[in-house]
């Protein structure tokens, strides 16, 4: 290393080119280098639920977890396969290899999982997506001397005004509570027809159903229908 810079010394010409050739290399590859402010991310993961009412966290292990998993296990791309089983559904996570081909990979999950055939007859049509991350622009608050229905209303307007913006691909409502329906039921009316609340409970609950509609493509992406 001595000798070389020792040579550099007395080469001052050699060493002028260089500098000049490393600054001009500096130079023509920064007005050609990708600079994003917000740059895609993808955790290079592809999820698969299942919503299966009424089903316990051990029955949701053996009747989907279990099939899921060995369907798309083996797929090219996919470096692990994971399952969280809860109740009334599952969750299928396959981890991808960096130099995956997402889309690919993807479409053979979608392929595998719908080709299963030995899923629970009661349970809903299995969602596969690939998680993404959603660059986030900015935080809007909306505050007043109002409601929370009123302010809720309000912040539902915004958030369709701004959707309609051709540069924004999504727009979500955070910190605002979920509508709710709340239902009374009098002792007296009980006592007189013999019921009680778990009957009524259970008549609610079967009444009260989440049903999947399918899916609609638009030229925005897919739009999953739930009724």
């Amino acid at each position: 290393m001595r000798r070389l810079v020792d040579w550099f010394v007395d080469n001052r010409v050699a060493a002028n080119l260089l500098m000049v050739f490393v600054i001009a290399g500096g130079v023509l590859t920064a007005t050609v280098m990708n600079q994003e402010v917000f740059p895609d991310i993808s955790p290079g993961l592809v999820t698969v639920r299942v919503a299966w009412p009424g089903a316990t966290p051990e029955e949701v292990e053996e009747g989907i977890c279990r099939k899921v998993e060995e369907a798309i296990d083996g797929v090219e791309g996919v470096k692990r396969v994971t399952s969280v089983a809860a109740e009334n559904g599952a969750l299928v996570r396959a981890e991808l290899y960096p130099d995956a081909d997402r889309s690919s990979v993807l479409d053979d999950v979608k392929a595998r999982v719908d080709a299963l055939t030995t899923l629970p007859a009661d349970a809903e049509e299995p969602i596969i997506a690939e998680v993404s991350m959603p660059k986030l622009v900015m935080d809007l608050m909306v505050s007043g001397d109002a409601g929370e229905r009123a302010l809720k209303e309000v912040t539902r307007g915004v958030r369709d005004e701004l959707a309609a913006l051709p540069e924004l691909s999504r727009v979500t409502i955070a910190g605002a509570r979920k509508y709710e329906i709340s239902i009374e039921v009098s002792e007296d009316a009980l006592r007189r027809y013999g019921l009680t609340f778990s009957f009524v409970a259970d008549a609610v609950r079967r009444s009260s159903l989440d049903l999947p509609g399918g899916a609609m493509k638009t030229e925005g992406g897919e739009i999953l229908l739930r009724a």
